[in-house]
This record gives C-alpha cells, structure tokens and sequence, in this order.
C-alpha cells in the first residue's frame, strides 16, 4: 500500500524518494551484463565459446526458475482461492473439527468430543485456562471403544464458576496396563465467517473460535448438535 504525504510551507516544498536496493539479479540485469561483455570485450583476446556457452545456460537456467516461481505463486493463489470459495459453503452450517478450545459464555459450555481406539479403564478430563493452568480435573471412569462427547459444568476445583472466555480441555486415557491411550478429540460450532491467514483458511465459528478448514471432520445436524 503507498502512502504519499504531502508538506506546504512558507514557499518550500519538499520531496523525499526512498531508493529501493536490490540485493538479486533479475533476467534482464543478466542480459545486460552479458550483453556488455560481448560489447567491450578486447578484439584480441575474446570472450571463448565455453564461457559464452556456460552464461548462455545460466541466463537458461535463471529464466525457467523464474517460469517455475510464477507458476508456483500462481497455484498457490488459485489454491488459497479454491480453498475460500469451498469454505464460504460451510457458512451457517456446524461443522466438527479436530481441536480441544471450549467457550464459556454466559455459564454455557460448548462440548467436546473424543474418540476411544480400544477399551480403558480410566478417562480423565483436565481443564487449563488461558494461561495453561489446570483449574479442573475430572475422572469419566472407564469406558469402551467408541464416540464419547463431555460437557464442563463451567466451574473450577473449588466448584466456582469460571468467567467467560476460551479453555483447553485435555482428555487422558489409561489402558488395563497403565499405558496411556491416544485419544482424538473434536469440537464442534455453527460457522459464521471464512479468513485467510498467511495462506491458511480458517472458518470462524459463532462464539469466536476459528478453525482451519482443513481440519474439519464432518458436517452436522444443527438441529441436535449444540455450538
């Protein structure tokens, strides 16, 4: 984005330019050099047809990575482009996606929701604020192999409920054998907005949440599924 900022006084006026310093050749700056070689080299003892063949191939090879950079940028555009126009048809629909970030607003939670590979004999859910501190931890007993989702009652280990804002929930799984057990957990929100971010789509939920669009595992009932 320019800015031009212009300056009156007293019959004085002033122009600043600042001067762009290239630190790269670019393909005509190549041309340029080679042309000025072949121009001012000495009659009696003239460029060989080695050296000219090598700058020949090098000139070659900086102009096809050029071709291959513009193609690159240009598919990345096109990517990052495709990558809104199909999040754009997530709008107004609640979606799930890969995460552990809760919301509490107004004494609501949103649920979590957790998967379970194999049967284990203890799940416990840990709660951390904003700050990574664990203010609630809960045992969920044991439970089998399957789809579980886990609602927070919104209160600390002191039983006082917490104030609004976003909170991490860690589910932890131990086996018969006291191993731990890979658990994925989801969230789920009504998507209201797409973003993109230094290439990155993410689709933004109704409570501020944002996810990326390439997390998201399912598209749900908004009717029976809460935020």
């Amino acid at each position: 984005m320019s800015t031009i900022n212009t300056t009156t006084g007293a019959g004085t006026s002033t122009d600043k330019t600042s001067a762009t310093h290239k630190t790269t050749l670019d393909q005509t700056d190549f041309m340029t050099i080679l042309l000025a070689q072949l121009k001012y080299q000495d009659p009696n003892n003239p460029m060989d047809d080695t050296q000219l063949a090598t700058q020949t191939v090098q000139y070659s090879n900086l102009e096809a990575l050029n071709n291959i950079k513009e193609g690159v940028q240009s598919l990345v555009k096109s990517l990052s482009s495709d990558s809104i126009a199909s999040g754009v048809n997530y709008i107004g629909k609640s979606i799930k996606s890969s995460g552990y970030n809760l919301t509490v607003s107004d004494g609501t939670v949103s649920t979590l929701y957790y998967s379970l590979g194999e049967a284990v004999t203890n799940v416990t859910a840990n709660v951390y604020d904003k700050d990574g501190d664990l203010i609630r931890s809960e045992s969920l007993g044991s439970k089998s192999t399957g789809d579980y989702s886990y609602v927070w009652d919104g209160k600390d280990t002191n039983g006082n409920a917490v104030t609004d804002g976003t909170y991490g929930i860690i589910i932890k799984a131990e086996n018969a054998e006291g191993k731990q057990v890979v658990v994925q957990s989801q969230i789920s929100g009504m998507v209201t907005g797409v973003k993109n971010s230094n290439g990155t789509v993410y689709l933004q939920l109704a409570d501020g949440r944002t996810v990326e669009l390439a997390n998201v595992t399912e598209v749900v009932n908004t009717a029976t599924t809460g935020s």
